[in-house]
């Protein structure tokens, strides 16, 4: 719906999470801009399908909206929220950043005190789990520090990949072809 959700991310980001394990239960730190994310808002009610276990990291004013956090409950997702990277990334399977989104801040100065609160460093993935995967829908600007690039970590270049034959896939079978 434009501003608010992203469902063919969300189906090449379900794809990436299955590559790597199931989807039930799974354990998923949502982080960065969750108040106007589309693909997190997306990705959040595609879990709650599954019963996932989801950890909304954000600063104060990028909260997930409510109405979101309120839905995903009713499907039986359990939903924790924090503010620290820290706290969550030894128990979670999954890290999904997102950039916080410069232009939807109507001051600079505003911008200015989240920008950088939350970035991914090899130093933090000291904590994590063997099986921990990073995806990020892109394009990315200080998040994840390039060095986390070359990690067993990373997933958002083949997330990325994924798109193309993902979205194919759809318009084959919207258009009657598969």
């Amino acid at each position: 719906d434009g501003a608010g959700h992203h469902p063919t991310q969300t189906l090449l980001d379900l794809y990436t999470i299955m590559r790597e394990s199931s989807l039930s239960g799974i354990r998923i730190a949502l982080i960065g801009d969750l108040k106007y994310g589309r693909t997190v808002h997306s990705l959040a009610y595609a879990l709650s399908l599954y019963h996932a276990d989801v950890t909304l990291v954000s600063p104060a004013q990028l909260k997930m909206p409510e109405v979101i956090k309120n839905d995903l409950k009713k499907q039986g997702a359990v939903v924790r929220e924090t503010t620290s990277i820290e706290d969550v990334v030894e128990e979670v399977d999954v890290l999904y950043i997102t950039r916080i989104q410069k232009e939807r801040f109507p001051y600079p100065a505003e911008y200015q005190k989240v920008a950088g609160v939350y970035r991914i460093t090899e130093e933090l993935l000291k904590k994590a789990s063997d099986n921990l995967i990073i995806m990020h829908p892109l394009p990315r600007v200080d998040e994840i520090d390039p060095a986390v690039d070359r990690t067993k970590f990373a997933r958002y270049f083949e997330q990325s990949f994924y798109g193309v034959p993902v979205r194919m896939a759809l318009l084959a079978m919207a258009m009657e072809v598969v």
